[in-house]
């Protein structure tokens, strides 16, 4: 039982190594923001200086692609409340209406749809503005594997 045990044990650690080192790295969005894992075009998540939201659709090769029928709303999960932000197209980009919430340490749920009435995708962000000391990228949009 003892032998048994230890070949079980063997297994699942190895198992579980097998996962870890082959645990895919997160692709890092172009303009420093949280790049989404939709289908293509895949969109980047980005917070301005003035806190407002840039959602960037990129292809395969992550070159910039300009918005087309893609439905991209996002809502705040502060500690004040929840916000929804909707977006306008400006340019090439989406860009929310209005800012996000002052602080951070609160989730942002977006919701994207490749045209209105497709099924939506949903994605949640825990919104951190420090600095990743691995990384070097804000919280949000850190790529490291924690």
């Amino acid at each position: 039982m003892k032998h048994l045990l230890k070949i079980v044990t063997t297994i699942l650690l190895l198992h579980g190594t097998a996962f870890s080192a082959f645990a895919e790295k997160q692709t890092p969005g172009p303009k420093g923001g949280k790049l989404l894992e939709n289908d293509a075009p895949r969109a980047e998540f980005f917070v301005e200086k003035d806190h407002t939201v840039t959602v960037t659709f990129y292809d395969d090769s992550l070159k910039a692609v300009p918005h087309a029928s893609q439905v991209v709303t996002a809502t705040a999960e502060a500690k004040d409340g929840k916000t929804k932000l909707e977006f306008d197209k400006k340019g090439d980009v989406l860009v929310s209406k209005s800012p996000l919430p002052h602080g951070d340490g609160y989730n942002i749920v977006v919701q994207l749809k490749k045209d209105p009435s497709a099924k939506p995708q949903n994605f949640r962000i825990k919104y951190d503005t420090h600095i990743c000391g691995e990384c070097n990228r804000v919280e949000y949009a850190c790529t490291c594997e924690e």
